[in-house]
């Protein structure tokens, strides 16, 4: 018999609330939020208690972060306004990290697609920043088919993609960006053709032509691939350098050559970003070598998590004044990234490079450093936006507050419960494995040896469950993997 884990969730969240100093009251304030938590997500048990605290303090912030506006329900990155979003508050680059966070919701209220609708009909500031929008929409609908969604969300998209091909498309047939405008201020590559923006129209464009395909499209479906393909042998030509995906820095109308050209050395490094085209599935095996770095000292392993530049370089975390560095830093926006990267990799290529034991120990590592250590050394749950990769300390928090939270930048608590990454989507897709194929759920754990039962229910889009259990007598199911699909 499964269990009922609504008394786990409504433990937790009791704990948050009294913790919490509710300074931004939204739609669902703290005294409703075990009900409408209850109702909606996927409810959780698992042997790591610190992946499990995690798991329901992440959703507990998101349900924050929900905006009731003339436009449709959205989510918001920041919970007090800052003076850089568009309409309602809201900020188009962490979109990604929205719905493929927010698609594991039951929904019944239609949210997550009203969201969707939100940036497809450009209510807000739609291509301000790189976005990846159509890899991302498809992850949603494999949990809730819509057809009909789908053709809708179709024309939209490539409306889109020709767009920002008009704004950022380079003479090298690659995208240009700046750092700061792919969420990535003061890195130390630079602007230029990043994998950054390249890797989401590369993802976009692949989804594009499944999607047509899906809608007998097949015009656009042949046109979008091929388009992906050319991004991806421009990619391949510029962007790596036969050990790991780097920025190729250059101005926006400088030419460059067909083949990458030396980099100075001042620019030259690897960065976490680098990661990003395993996000979509666009490397094969033979560039694997790449996450050798993920776990090196050299590279991007450190106490507090994976730091956003290797720190063999001899530019890691220069000093600066501004609070949003991407020279260095710990960001659950990239780590988010990464993890969902490789957690594709691993399925797709297997061991190469990296091992499945090293994404739970990352994950694991990511669960722990959602911690605020306040007076007394009492610790409470916390998520923000850069963290100090040998302390974990937060750092744009540590700045802003000694500035007296200038309101220019933003107002008191900027980023408590921050909303720029995901956490729960990689303990369901990347660790559990789970997702859904033709309406039925699917799963894949990638668990670690010593685990002998999880449990999850309430999946969407019927409440079904996946249960996991070694001898068969925790949950009565018997040994073994079991898929409840929600219609037993």
């Amino acid at each position: 018999m499964l269990p009922d884990l609504k008394a786990k969730l409504s433990a937790y969240a009791d704990a948050f609330n009294a913790a919490d100093n509710e300074l931004y009251a939204e739609l669902i304030p703290n005294s409703g939020a075990c009900g409408w938590l209850a109702k909606g997500i996927p409810l959780l048990e698992c042997p790591d208690k610190t992946i499990e605290k995690t798991y329901y303090f992440r959703w507990w912030t998101l349900r924050k972060h929900w905006k009731d506006t003339p436009d449709g329900h959205i989510l918001t990155e920041f919970l007090p306004p800052v003076g850089w979003a568009g309409p309602y508050n809201s900020i188009n680059c962490p979109v990604g990290h929205h719905i493929r966070e927010s698609r594991w919701l039951r929904d019944p209220e239609g949210w997550v697609k009203e969201n969707v609708r939100f940036w497809m009909e450009k209510k807000g500031q739609t291509l301000a920043y790189s976005a990846w929008y159509a890899s991302v929409i498809e992850d949603m609908l494999r949990l809730h088919p819509d057809p009909d969604f789908e053709g809708y969300c179709l024309e939209r998209l490539i409306g889109l993609f020709e767009e920002r091909e008009q704004i950022s498309l380079h003479s090298s047939g690659l995208f240009w960006s700046e750092d700061g405008w792919d969420g990535g201020e003061l890195s130390i590559s630079g602007s230029g053709l990043r994998p950054t923006m390249n890797s989401y129209m590369c993802g976009d464009a692949m989804a594009i032509s499944r999607m047509a395909a899906r809608q007998g499209r097949f015009d656009i479906s042949r046109r979008f691939a091929a388009r992906a393909r050319e991004i991806k042998e421009k990619m391949d030509r510029l962007l790596w350098d036969g050990d790991f995906y780097k920025v190729l820095p250059c101005g926006r109308d400088e030419e460059v050559p067909a083949e990458r050209p030396p980099v100075p050395p001042e620019n030259d490094v690897r960065e976490e970003l680098g990661y990003i085209p395993w996000y979509f599935g666009i490397p094969g095996p033979d560039k694997s070598i790449a996450f050798r770095h993920l776990t090196d000292e050299e590279g991007f392993a450190a106490p507090y998590g994976i730091t956003t530049a290797e720190r063999r370089h001899p530019r890691f975390m220069f000093a600066h004044p501004h609070e949003c560095l991407w020279n260095g830093p710990v960001w659950p926006f990239a780590t988010s990234q990464t993890l969902t990267a490789l957690a594709r990799h691993l399925r797709e290529h297997g061991e190469a490079g990296i091992r499945a034991k090293d994404y739970y120990r990352l994950l694991h590592q990511y669960a722990a450093s959602h911690r605020l250590l306040g007076e007394g050394g009492v610790e409470r749950m916390w998520i923000d936006e850069d963290m100090d990769p040998f302390t974990g300390e937060w750092t744009a928090r540590n700045i802003l507050g000694a500035d007296g939270w200038d309101h220019g930048r933003g107002c008191v608590e900027r980023g408590k419960d921050y909303n720029h990454s995901s956490f729960c989507d990689l303990v369901l897709s990347g660790l559990l494995g789970i997702d859904a194929r033709d309406g039925q759920l699917t799963a894949d754990p990638m668990i670690p040896d010593g685990w002998d039962w999880f449990c999850v229910t309430n999946l969407p889009p019927r409440g079904g469950a996946v249960v996991y259990d070694r001898t068969g007598e925790r949950y009565g199911l018997g040994a073994g993997l079991h898929i409840l699909d929600g219609r037993e």
